[in-house]
């Protein structure tokens, strides 16, 4: 497995934990508001081999309690169950971060016990979902079905959107709403303009709009938060 980044440290990336995030290149989206997009398009160069990521890890017993693997979108990665073993066995708690349109993988770590915390990233409405993840098409059974199992409730999970000016509206967030109906943890996050994004052209909503769509949300998720705002 190549690493291509890695975040030594954070208090803000694995709630309730102190972790590092390990970035993974590859994605099967192509998110115009992506923070991270030269890992989708293939121009950042890997940082590390697993090997000097494990040598860090062995030295952070004690200090990092967890390890968020993210992208990118680890899922597309055949050997991550491997890869995620190995960092089980160091003896640290793993939260995954995905787009949720691989469920197959999803479910084989969940079935092996391999990761304690999934975040997945609810793009937009069905009916906006391709759009707003640059493609022509997205299969949304496939991403129902991973919606489904993370609401099984057999671990720690969150669901959570990026609010872009530009792609969503109220309808969007009751539709939203009424697809995750049952979680008990959803938030909302304000889109940040950045030099590095695709399309630079993009907006972040006000708080105040970002406030009224949560209100939406609340009639179905009455937990849900606003986060980072």
């Amino acid at each position: 497995m190549k690493i291509h980044g890695l975040q030594k440290m954070t208090l803000l990336d694995y709630p309730g934990h102190v972790a590092c995030t390990v970035f993974l290149g590859g994605c099967d989206f192509r998110c115009r508001f992506c923070h991270n997009y030269e890992l989708v398009d293939g121009s950042a160069e890997p940082v590390m081999e697993e090997d000097e990521l494990f040598d860090f890890l062995s030295k952070r017993r004690g200090i990092l309690d967890g390890v968020c693997v993210t992208g990118g979108e680890p899922c597309l990665r055949p050997n991550l169950p491997d890869f995620i073993r190995k960092i089980k066995e160091m003896g640290y708690k793993v939260k995954l971060d995905t787009n949720g349109g691989n469920p197959d993988m999803v479910k084989e770590l969940m079935d092996a016990g391999l990761v304690d915390y999934v975040a997945m990233d609810i793009k937009n409405s069905p009916a906006k979902y391709a759009m707003t993840a640059g493609l022509d098409k997205v299969d949304l059974e496939r991403i129902g079905q991973t919606v489904s199992l993370l609401l099984e409730g057999r671990i720690d999970y969150e669901f959570r959107t990026t609010v872009v000016e530009q792609f969503h509206d109220e309808a969007d967030f009751e539709e939203i709403g009424k697809w995750i109906c049952g979680t008990s943890k959803y938030f909302l996050q304000q889109y940040v303009a950045r030099d590095t994004v695709p399309d630079c052209s993009l907006e972040a909503p006000s708080r105040e709009t970002i406030e009224k769509y949560i209100n939406i949300v609340r009639r179905y998720v009455p937990t849900a938060e606003i986060r980072g705002v």
